[in-house]
């Protein structure tokens, strides 16, 4: 089993609960794990494509409002094992205004495996 990564994804969303942070973006910094069989791999067909990663980012930050970092991570995990040779998906993601200035970031991680 192969472990894909792309770490420090930069995305923009509408996110959180609060009054001021309704109709307004944040940044969120994202993490993405995902175990792969890529034994053999030779060509770029035979793995996971790094940018299939950064496209289901922004495709669930432009959904549109979402209030928790934990929805955020599960519909982001849950694209990337719609891929059916992904078996396991691990999400970290942290809104690093979330504190300031008093923390640098505050964030949640979530795992998931194919059934």
């Amino acid at each position: 089993m192969t472990k894909v990564f792309v770490t420090g994804l930069q995305v923009q969303a509408e996110i959180g609960v609060y009054k001021h942070e309704i109709g307004r973006v944040q940044p969120l910094v994202v993490d993405v794990e995902l175990d792969v069989p890529t034994a053999g791999a030779v060509k770029l067909a035979d793995t996971l494509n790094y940018e299939d990663v950064l496209h289901a980012a922004r495709a669930v930050a432009e959904e549109g409002h979402i209030e928790l970092v934990e929805t955020f991570a599960e519909r982001l995990a849950r694209a990337c094992l719609a891929d059916p040779r992904v078996t396991r998906a691990r999400v970290r993601v942290e809104k690093p205004l979330a504190l300031a200035p008093h923390a640098t970031g505050a964030g949640v991680e979530i795992t998931l495996v194919r059934a």
